[in-house]
């Protein structure tokens, strides 16, 4: 059973999200926030496997609020539901460490196989629209200190073939078209994908693509 906290500041959203989910025999509510700051609360009195985030919230904002709860090294993984077309703050809640972000017109059945993939610990935004997120939103990057990314202990600790499969990674590339264009097995590259992961401390793929843009291994067009 997949247990999900909802975090929206509208009543008729947060009453949506839940009718739907509690119309699935492996998941259940816990409980619902309608700002960040009680989100934070309830993610500490139940624990949940996902939270569902508004980015615009009172008091604390999806942002803030998905930040202190991986610091806190919560097993909760955030989940952004937002308006890609509107909101400027996509990537910036993935820095934050989100798993993922969907839009709030996603089909229902979008939304459902997200929270899953979440829950199993994947990421949810698919290679293209990251590289699409990433493309829109470079202009958030900060500048790195230090220079390139070999002088990040992150990257350093990789491989040749780790770093080359971290950098198609944040091109956008699927483990498919990794293991076609490299000529690896498929099972090659998942076993590479795990470690980039493990060694630098990214807690999904989402994460490892940010880590590549943040570090200057991948440069934006």
């Amino acid at each position: 059973m997949t247990t999900v906290l909802i975090a929206d500041d509208q009543p008729m959203q947060r009453f949506g999200f839940r009718m739907l989910l509690e119309s699935q025999d492996d998941m259940t509510v816990v409980g619902e926030a309608g700002n960040g700051l009680e989100a934070l609360s309830l993610v500490q009195q139940h624990r949940p496997d996902v939270a569902l985030m508004d980015i615009r919230m009172p008091l604390l904002d999806g942002i803030e609020a998905t930040r202190r709860i991986v610091k806190a090294g919560a097993r909760t993984r955030v989940l952004i539901v937002t308006t890609f077309d509107l909101d400027r703050y996509a990537y910036d809640g993935l820095r934050a460490g989100a798993s993922g972000f969907l839009v709030k017109d996603a089909l229902p059945e979008e939304l459902l196989s997200g929270i899953r993939a979440v829950a199993g610990g994947d990421a949810v935004v698919a290679p293209s629209l990251t590289r699409r997120l990433l493309d829109a939103y470079v202009q958030h990057l900060p500048a790195v200190p230090g220079g390139p990314a070999t002088l990040d202990a992150r990257i350093a600790s990789l491989t040749e073939r780790e770093r080359e499969i971290l950098t198609v990674i944040g091109q956008g590339w699927s483990n498919t078209e990794i293991a076609e264009r490299l000529h690896l097995a498929e099972s090659t590259v998942k076993t590479h994908v795990t470690r980039i992961l493990a060694k630098t401390g990214s807690r999904d793929r989402v994460q490892a693509v940010i880590l590549a843009y943040d570090t200057h291994l991948v440069i934006a067009a």
